[in-house]
């Protein structure tokens, strides 16, 4: 039984860019790492099995029947993760075997939408439960959407995490200020946010997010440098053309609900990063704003949550000859 304080982890990694197999291998060994050390939650960066799709602005992925882009896609498909079919089983056995939670950024090839369009999606895992929420990106961001398709708010859910209500969003997500809204008036108190990697995007957010919630935010990103990139990799020389350093580099963070730091962001290190937190943190900065409780007007203000899964068929049949 957990009780009002928990360890929690950042698994802040580099992929094996789109190799779905060896990615997997190391999301694995990080979640063993992480149960070791006593954490009872470990989040993954945005899109992270098998990779984030760093190829578009960089091989002109705007450009319409292009070669590149039609091949590059059609590896991405092949790596990316089936969840019906069980691709994520594995990792699921370890959450339990570690008795730990997990939020996992990865791109699905969604069975009720044919396989071949890709969602940018978070996946929460409970120990004991099993693959709890299967969260598609609302809207992904910018060239994202020459690969990625639009979700839905199906995946929009809180759990429960000892004393914690936890939740999250992808990436830019966290910027929707109604998707935010719409967990907190589910009683999110630990706010997961996943990216792709770098610190310009954990920096003021995370902060802002947990001023505005009174509530823990945890910002897990990736790494991502050239070497990362296996020597397989279609079209590799032009994706890698002019690159140094880092493609992304971390950021991962975490603030307490006062909006100052817990972890102040790690930038250019593989590792896990854990902290110890406190839900009577959280009771104790709700006392002046609760944005879902005394400082909400319901009466004056309404939102409105649709969490119909979408599918492009509804099928009626009948049996009577």
């Amino acid at each position: 039984m957990l009780g009002n304080s928990i360890k929690v982890g950042i698994a802040q990694v580099a992929p094996v860019w789109l190799n779905r197999d060896q990615t997997l291998k190391k999301i694995l060994n990080y979640t063993e790492l992480a149960g070791n050390e006593g954490c009872r939650l470990v989040a993954f960066g945005e899109a992270l099995l098998p990779g984030y799709p760093f190829w578009i602005e960089r091989t002109n992925g705007a450009k319409f029947n292009s070669k590149i882009q039609k091949d590059l896609h059609a590896h991405y498909i092949d790596q990316s993760v089936d969840i019906d079919a069980g691709d994520l089983d594995p990792l699921c056995e370890a959450a339990s075997k570690s008795n730990i939670a997990v939020y996992l950024g990865c791109i699905d090839k969604a069975a009720d939408r044919g396989r071949h369009s890709l969602y940018c999606t978070m996946v929460y895992i409970d120990p004991q439960k099993g693959i709890q929420s299967v969260h598609r990106k609302l809207m992904p961001t910018y060239e994202e959407r020459l690969t990625w398709a639009p979700g839905d708010g199906h995946g929009l859910r809180v759990h429960k995490l000892g004393a914690f209500t936890i939740g999250g969003l992808n990436c830019w997500e966290n910027w929707m200020p109604l998707a935010r809204a719409s967990l907190y008036a589910q009683g999110e108190d630990l706010h997961v946010a996943l990216w792709p990697g770098g610190i310009h995007n954990t920096s003021d957010i995370t902060r802002f997010m947990a001023r505005e919630s009174r509530s823990y935010i945890i910002s897990a990103s990736a790494i991502m440098r050239p070497q990362d990139f296996p020597h397989t990799t279609p079209h590799l020389d032009k994706i890698l053309s002019n690159s140094t350093g880092f493609l992304a580099n971390g950021g991962s963070c975490i603030a307490g609900p006062d909006g100052e730091w817990v972890v102040a962001p790690i930038i250019e290190e593989e590792q896990l990063i854990t902290a110890e937190i406190d839900h009577q943190r959280v009771r104790a900065e709700r006392q002046n704003f609760d944005p879902a409780g005394h400082y909400s007007r319901p009466d004056v203000l309404e939102l409105k949550l649709n969490r119909t899964r979408q599918t492009a068929i509804k099928i009626s049949e009948s049996f009577d000859t």
